[in-house]
């Protein structure tokens, strides 16, 4: 029987998830392929009689970019009412309880299906980010809940399923000769479907103070391509690339182990499905130094997969036994404990386990190896300036390990020198501006949170240049110290300076109590109250998704006269508006 197992992932994490479902359907008997929705031709999905979706949710409630086409085709009013009647489906959604609109994408997609006919053979399983075991925490007692209502449809057997499922590969490994023609730098500085932009790095300077505990950065792009532009709020999707050390610690690993491989070794890929597509690094032989250096996240935190094909191999019991362990639900505490709260990396993983490592094959290598995913970055500046800005937090923290945790593309970026090139892609943000320049905006971004408010100030600005008429400009910014990481400031003078933006700056350790944005918002109080009943001023909220957006939330609703449900009609008509990352 045929199960199409469909996927819209951000992250890679989505994808993993529907990737083990897939296989554990291919050993329960059932056939068919692991698809991202953009990989699937969804005029199609009227054929299917049995779906497996899985959905992360991003943001605000926003489905991932592999899916956007595919929700629109779905949202279609032309499609009739009984389309999919034929068809049955399982949804499971990804998301972030920190986030009011949990697991958004998967509801509506489960709820649009179900209108369009099809039926749900089990209730949507949402996993959550916040749980002990991450997205574990349901996603193993859900899949394990889908076979059973399957059971009764296909009269599948589920003694079938083992944890060892290594032996259903998704690809083929071919060694060739060393002198073989592999793929150029520019095929892998842009691994993925979209057409890159090329930029060059003009400027690339610290923002904060050297003795401030993080380092931001300021970049400045230089657009090698004319015809660029991008509306306020829009990202720009880069692809990071391992750091030399990394790259040195995994071929020292494969040098000290004996292995017959090494960095020279040149390999084809290809599917072992013929309905299943091949990554687009794939798509030409390459050598493991670039394989290493620029297709494999070397600094991810290993899955279950990872682990399941590392174990593979392994002649020392006591390691595989531990590695089989790991991809049990049974083991899921101990796999907490070694790899998701030290954030243990893969590299540190080869490392503990010897053996394992020790008996590592190529067909093993690529089958377990991440691929580097794009990380998306407010654009920090206008389309009339001369640059494409970007503000850049870096990323580094320490956990019980010896070596801090280094954020694999902020470390990146952070060490580019001016004049390199690199590729990007512009995105839509999620972001959503009044046509009607004359509408106040109230613009409320603590941290690298100013970075897309900079960018719409700049727009209206230029346009006011244009003899446009704007409505007022109002920004809440919040640091610690006004010396140590006052982002833009010389923008935030100039633009009070010259009145052209009306600026509230919360320097939270400047004084003996400390002082956030919703204080200054709820100090404010009257004047906003005005703007937005009397004005329609529109809300835009963008930073950290801990604690600030909910104290901004309840800000507003304090100085709105407690009135939660105008905030809440604020948020359907999308006159307030959050962007917001963990």
């Amino acid at each position: 029987m045929r199960l199409l197992v469909l996927y819209g992932s951000q992250t890679g994490t989505a994808q993993d998830v529907a990737e083990q479902i897939w296989r554990e359907s291919h050993q329960l008997g059932f056939q068919g392929p692991v698809l991202s929705f953009e990989e699937y031709e969804m005029s199609k999905l009227i054929d299917e009689r049995l779906v497996v979706f899985v959905v992360a949710t991003t943001g605000d409630g926003v489905e991932p970019d592999n899916m956007k086409l595919a929700w629109r085709f779905l949202l279609k009013r032309s499609l009739p009412a009984q389309s999919l009647q034929g068809m049955q489906f399982a949804c499971l959604g990804l998301g972030d309880s920190s986030y009011p609109k949990f697991n958004y994408a998967a509801k509506k997609l489960s709820k649009r299906l179900q209108n369009l006919g099809a039926t749900a053979v089990c209730p949507v399983g949402l996993c959550d980010d916040q749980h002990d075991y991450g997205h574990l925490g349901v996603s193993l007692a859900w899949t394990k809940d889908l076979w059973a209502a399957l059971k009764g449809i296909s009269g599948l057997d589920e003694s079938k399923l083992n944890s060892s499922n290594q032996a259903i590969k998704k690809w083929l490994v071919r060694e060739l000769p060393k002198d073989s023609q592999i793929a150029s730098l520019e095929t892998l500085l842009w691994t993925h479907k979209q057409t890159p932009h090329s930029f060059k790095i003009q400027d690339n300077q610290r923002t904060t103070a050297l003795d401030h505990f993080q380092d931001v950065r300021f970049l400045r792009l230089h657009s090698q391509t004319e015809e660029l532009s991008w509306e306020p709020g829009d990202v720009l999707d880069v692809q990071p690339q391992n750091s030399d050390e990394a790259v040195k610690t995994f071929f020292y690993l494969i040098h000290e182990h004996g292995l017959d491989f090494d960095e020279s070794t040149v390999v084809e890929v290809t599917s072992a499905h013929l309905d299943m597509p091949l990554p687009k690094a794939y798509s030409l032989p390459l050598n493991l130094q670039q394989a290493a250096k620029y297709v494999w996240d070397l600094s991810a935190k290993p899955r279950q997969r990872f682990l399941a094909v590392l174990g593979h191999n392994c002649s020392d019991e006591m390691e595989k036994e531990k590695l089989q362990e790991f991809c049990s639900a049974e083991g899921i505490d101990d796999l907490v404990a070694y790899v998701n709260r030290p954030r243990r990396s893969l590299l540190e993983v080869l490392e503990d386990f010897r053996h394992a490592t020790a008996s590592l094959t190529l067909q093993q290598l690529f089958e377990m190896m991440p691929l580097i995913q794009p990380r998306s970055f407010s654009i920090a500046s206008d389309a009339s300036s001369s640059t494409l800005d970007l503000l850049v937090a870096v990323v580094e923290y320490k956990t019980i390990m010896h070596t801090p945790r280094l954020g694999l593309c902020s470390n990146w970026l952070k060490n580019l020198k001016p004049e390199t090139e690199l590729r990007g892609v512009v995105k839509k943000g999620t972001m959503v501006w009044p046509r009607d320049l004359t509408i106040p905006l109230i613009m409320v971004g603590p941290g690298t949170g100013i970075a897309p408010f900079r960018s719409v100030i700049q727009n209206r600005l230029d346009a006011q240049t244009k003899d446009s008429t704007i409505g007022p400009l109002i920004i809440f910014f919040g640091c610690r110290n006004k010396t140590a990481d006052f982002h833009f400031e010389k923008d935030f003078s100039a633009w009070s300076d010259a009145k052209q933006v009306e600026a509230h700056i919360a320097f939270s350790r400047d004084q003996d109590h400390k002082v956030y944005v919703q204080h200054l918002i709820t100090k404010n109080g009257a004047h906003l109250s005005k703007l937005i009943k009397d004005q329609n001023a529109f809300i835009y909220v963008a930073g950290s998704s801990n604690n600030m957006p909910k104290s901004v939330r309840e800000a507003f609703i304090e100085i709105l006269g407690g009135d939660a449900d105008y905030v809440d009609l604020m948020i359907k008509q999308r006159r307030y508006q959050e962007e917001t990352w963990a």
